[in-house]
């Protein structure tokens, strides 16, 4: 049985846009098995992209890409620690072994595990920037010299609005999430000449299945009724149609921006 982000995919070929570049454009996406990434790789596929995605849940990796097999191309999935570089390197060869050059990369993992300033070590800490930015820079770096003898590509970097909010219970992840905006607009300066655009996609709260489960509650209920002009919940999909836009030709002048994906609450 589809998954609902998987039928909102389908349903995007009636009621949402169709991209004509994304048709077998390689698109790389980090954090793909489940929640915003797994609409990632859900919507890229309706598209006709030749999708690869990695995420180190492999039963739930595995699933998606058989549940998307009746794509125009099976989604292929790589099981990767992504706070490995040598494994993300490896993994990012064979992606260009098995479908070619990457043109496409949604910089997508992180993990928002709430923590407190007091109980923060240097593991920890070390452990949350691999995590939520450090593989944001290396797959860039690895996927950056296909895209330039291409002449083209799309680096969408996800972002939140956690720290404009200023919010507290996860000091690092914050810190991390502000940091990819300087990352974008570096990149997207040094890497504009080739004509690679990088863009940091911000999300507001979305309610995929792990937020529900662990952090939805009555009193974010009301924060978010309260802090979004959309009285309406924010969902993966949402997220997934602003990518497909960053990645098609149609925003082929659109750089160093960060899209803000909340509903208006930022």
């Amino acid at each position: 049985m589809s998954s609902p982000a998987n039928a909102n995919a389908r349903q995007a070929d009636n009621v949402y846009a169709r991209y004509p570049s994304l048709v077998d454009r390689i698109v790389l996406i980090t954090g793909g098995a489940t929640g915003i990434g797994a609409s990632f790789v859900e919507h890229f596929a309706a598209q006709g992209s030749r999708v690869a995605f990695f995420d180190i849940d492999a039963s739930a990796g595995e699933a998606l890409a058989d549940e998307l097999g009746d794509s125009r191309h099976k989604p292929l999935f790589l099981s990767c620690d992504l706070t490995d570089l040598d494994a993300l390197r490896k993994a990012v060869a064979d992606v260009k072994a098995a479908l070619g050059p990457v043109e496409v990369l949604v910089n997508n993992a992180a993990n928002d595990k709430r923590h407190k300033i007091e109980e923060v070590t240097p593991a920890f800490f070390d452990a949350a920037i691999a995590v939520n930015i450090r593989h944001q820079f290396f797959v860039a770096q690895a996927v950056m010299d296909d895209m330039k003898v291409a002449g083209r590509g799309s680096i969408i970097n996800l972002g939140s609005i956690s720290w404009m909010l200023k919010q507290g219970g996860f000091p690092v992840y914050t810190m991390s999430k502000s940091a990819v905006q300087g990352l974008t607009r570096g990149l997207a300066r040094d890497l504009g000449h080739f004509n690679i655009r990088v863009n940091t996609l911000v999300p507001g709260w979305v309610m995929t299945e792990k937020q529900k489960r662990l952090w939805l509650d009555d009193a974010g209920r009301r924060a978010i009724k309260d802090g979004q002009c959309i009285d309406a919940e924010l969902m993966p999909a949402d997220l997934a149609r602003m990518a497909l836009f960053l990645a098609a030709d149609d925003s082929s002048m659109i750089t160093a921006q960060d899209l803000v994906v909340d509903g208006g609450w930022a």
